[in-house]
C-alpha cells in the first residue's frame, strides 16, 4: 500500500530553524575546512591568494607521509599520545562512573548538588589559569609545594626538570578537570532508571552492592559502551593545553609530554618545517580517529548489537 507523504507543518519549520545554526556551524567549521587536506599532498608555497597558491603548488603525493614515518619525533609523540589516552580512558571511565554512583546514593540532595558543583567547576577553568596555579604550586623558588617540603626538613625539588613526576601528575590534572563533566551523563542515566525495580530488589533483601552490580550497571550498559566508543576515537588526540601549556614547553620534559597535538603545533611554528608535513600529521589523526571509532563500534555490534552506536 502506497504511503502518503506527510505535509510540511509549522512544527517542522520551528525544528528546522532551531537546527539551522548548528548546521551552519558544522558547514563552516567542519566541512569547508576539509578542502584544506589537499595541502598534505602538495608542496605548498604562497603565490598570491590561498586558493591560487593551493592550485599552483606542486603535487607530491605521499611524500610528507613518508617523512612522518621516518621521523623519530613522530613515533615518540605517537607513543605518548596512545599511552596517555589509554590510561586516561580507563581511569576516567572508572572514576566518573564510581563518583556518579556515589553521588546518586546521597539522600541529602542539597549536599549532592554541592558535590556536583565542586566537581564540575574545574571544567570551566582554562588551561592558562590552571598553568598559573600549577606554577605557583610547583615552582622551585616560590612554589607552595617546595615551601612545605623544605619546612618538613627535606630538600626541594625542581619539578619542571623531573620527567618521572609528570606522567602521573598530567593524568591527575586531566581527571580533575574533566571528571565532573563526564559524570553528568552517568548521573542523568541513573536518575532516569525505573525506581520500581529497586523497590522490588529491596523487598527481596538485595544489598546496595547487589543493587549496583545487578541493576544499575546492567541498565547503564548501553550508555557506558556508547561513551567508550566515542572516547576510543580520541585516542590519537590529546589536550593541547594540558601537554603544552602546563609543563610550560620545558625542553627537559619534551620526551615525556610531547604528544601528536604538541608535535603538530611545533612543526607549524617552525620556519624550517614544511606546512605539508603538518597537514599530513593532522590528516593522519583525523583518519585514524574515524577508523578507530568504526572498528570499536563494529566490535561492539558483534558482541551486543543493541549497545552499538550505529
Amino acid at each position: 500500500m502506497k504511503q502518503h507523504k506527510k505535509p510540511w507543518t509549522g512544527t517542522d519549520l520551528q525544528i528546522s530553524l532551531l537546527a539551522l545554526p548548528t548546521a551552519v556551524w558544522f558547514l563552516l567549521f567542519s566541512y569547508l575546512p576539509m578542502f584544506g587536506v589537499i595541502i598534505a599532498f602538495k608542496k605548498y608555497h604562497i603565490n598570491g591568494g590561498f586558493l591560487h597558491s593551493l592550485i599552483t603548488s606542486k603535487w607530491v603525493g605521499l611524500h610528507y607521509f613518508k617523512l612522518l614515518l621516518n621521523n623519530d619525533d613522530v613515533w615518540l609523540a605517537l607513543r605518548n599520545t596512545i599511552l596517555y589516552n589509554v590510561v586516561m580512558l580507563v581511569v576516567g571511565t572508572a572514576l566518573t562512573l564510581a563518583l556518579a554512583l556515589l553521588v546518586s546514593e546521597l539522600h541529602n540532595k542539597f549536599l549532592a548538588k554541592i558535590y556536583q558543583t565542586l566537581m564540575f567547576f574545574p571544567h570551566f577553568l582554562s588551561w592558562v589559569v590552571i598553568t598559573a596555579l600549577v606554577w605557583g604550586f610547583l615552582s622551585h623558588d616560590m612554589g607552595i609545594a617546595n615551601d612545605i617540603i623544605v619546612k618538613l626538613g627535606f630538600e626541594g625539588h625542581k619539578f619542571y626538570m623531573e620527567p618521572n613526576f609528570w606522567p602521573g601528575f598530567l593524568v591527575f590534572l586531566s581527571q580533575w578537570k574533566s571528571i565532573g563533566y563526564g559524570m553528568i551523563v552517568y548521573l542523568a542515566t541513573i536518575t532516569a532508571l525505573d525506581k520500581e525495580v529497586y523497590e522490588a530488589a529491596l523487598l527481596d533483601g538485595a544489598s546496595k552492592w547487589k543493587q549496583v552490580t545487578r541493576i544499575t550497571l546492567p541498565m547503564m550498559k548501553t550508555v557506558i559502551v556508547l561513551m567508550f566508543i566515542l572516547n576510543i576515537g580520541h585516542i590519537f588526540y590529546s589536550d593541547f593545553g594540558l601537554f603544552y601549556q602546563v609543563p610550560r614547553d620545558s625542553n627537559t620534559l619534551a620526551n615525556t609530554v610531547t604528544t601528536l597535538d604538541v608535535f603538530v603545533y611545533k612543526q607549524l611554528m617552525s620556519p624550517t618545517s614544511p606546512i605539508g608535513m603538518t597537514a599530513a600529521a593532522a590528516l593522519f589523526q583525523s583518519v585514524t580517529a574515524f577508523v578507530l571509532t568504526l572498528m570499536a563500534n563494529k566490535m561492539v555490534s558483534k558482541i551486543d548489537p543493541e549497545s552499538a552506536m550505529i
